[in-house]
């Protein structure tokens, strides 16, 4: 069992019959009552975001989910095409499953699949990837690193906030975490 004290981003437990993994979580002691504690938390099976405020100290069951290295080889529709590095073995997940991490997905890139009682319940991406930019507005003469940032579109459909001197074709690292840039990757060749 798991104290909401305990609520730290990252954690999973179960909560009325589904598998919330916790993204944020806030104890509030307020001067008049009990404290609290302020969760922000993603259900794995539907990929919805719910806000909950739930007593401090209260306790739940721990979630315990398995991690199965795996491959993202392409997307089908709707479908996201999974192999076990191991077996070989090829699953497929739907998007609405997989909720904001699509947007990080390259084909190819090695992730962790999350199974709960041998059923896959979502994937655990790398802590960055490094994308291509595929589309923003030409950097110009005299733009630094300490400057402003512009919108960038990334190879995957992405969006992110990048500093004006990255210029279509860069490839770039950014955080799956935050979803934010950190810094311009040289080019291999």
């Amino acid at each position: 069992m798991i104290s909401t004290n305990d609520f730290r981003p990252g954690l999973t437990v179960e909560m009325d019959g589904e598998i919330m993994q916790v993204l944020e979580s806030q104890h509030v002691k307020p001067g008049k009552g009990p404290a609290f504690v302020r969760a922000k938390l993603k259900n794995l099976m539907t990929g919805t975001i719910i806000r909950e405020t739930l007593r401090a100290g209260e306790k739940m069951p721990a979630a315990h989910l398995e991690k199965r290295r795996m491959q993202f080889l392409y997307r089908d529709a709707d479908m996201f095409h999974f192999m076990d590095t191991e077996t070989f073995e090829q699953t497929a997940l739907p998007e609405e499953q997989l909720g904001d991490t699509i947007k990080w997905l390259k084909e190819n890139t090695e992730v962790k699949v999350l199974t709960f009682k041998d059923e896959m319940v979502g994937v655990d991406l790398p802590t960055t990837v490094v994308l291509e930019v595929s589309d923003t507005v030409p950097g110009l003469k005299g733009d630094t690193v300490t400057g402003g940032t512009k919108e960038a579109t990334l190879e995957t459909g992405a969006t992110v906030s990048v500093p004006l001197f990255i210029n279509e074709g860069d490839r770039v690292r950014i955080d799956t975490r935050t979803g934010e840039y950190t810094e311009r990757v040289e080019s291999r060749d």
